[in-house]
């Protein structure tokens, strides 16, 4: 095949979130697109993405503070179950100690922020969940303006586009380094850009 010049064609690996056949419960929109907040650790903003390694999948769960629009929280895993979800919680609460009485968490309709044991983990901790109705893509994004404002579309598209697109990662372990590595990275930008106007940010 070398001495034809032919080259083997290898299909993409294709990912596609596993179907758990549950039933899964739905918060309202109690954000209802108030991303400008102007009081740290109480209003909070979650997500999850998916970062392919040559053994399989890994995992990324986030959670940023809309008033810092830093990240404050995070946790992989091999599984995009409720316990990844619930770990990115747990470091954020760990780290920042909010006042949960005072705390609203915002995602999408993601069976891992609509299960029974997110829902119940958000009960037991006092926090508010909230979410975005399905199909409206304008509950996540702040401004109600452009794809490039969405908070968490912009954290996971220079996520992918500084750090992740430009490797390959062997396996999770990997993915792990790189990704908590870069977040120190992405808070220290966001503390500068903090200090300009709010328009000069969305840009």
């Amino acid at each position: 095949m070398k001495m034809a010049n032919i080259k083997a064609i290898r299909p993409k690996k294709r990912h596609y979130y596993p179907n758990t056949g549950k039933l899964h419960k739905r918060a309202d929109n109690l954000l209802n697109r108030e991303f400008n907040q102007t009081n740290s650790n109480t209003h909070w903003l979650g997500d999850i993405t998916y970062i392919k390694t040559y053994q399989s999948w890994s995992y990324l769960a986030c959670v940023l503070d809309l008033a810092s629009r830093q990240v404050i929280g995070w946790a992989l895993s091999k599984q995009p179950n409720a316990q990844l979800a619930q770990d990115a919680m747990d470091n954020a609460i760990n780290r920042y100690q909010p006042n949960t009485d005072n705390l609203m968490f915002h995602s999408d309709q993601g069976t891992q922020y609509s299960s029974k044991a997110f829902i119940d983990y958000c009960s037991k901790n006092s926090i508010t969940q909230s979410m975005s109705r399905k199909g409206n893509c304008w509950d996540n994004t702040p401004q109600g303006g452009t794809k490039q404002s969405a908070v968490m579309e912009r954290l996971f598209r220079s996520l992918k586009a500084e750090r992740l697109n430009h490797q390959s990662f062997a396996n999770h372990f990997e993915v792990v380094q790189n990704v908590e590595s870069y977040f120190c990275l992405y808070n220290y930008k966001e503390i500068y850009l903090a200090r300009r106007p709010l328009k000069k940010r969305l840009n």
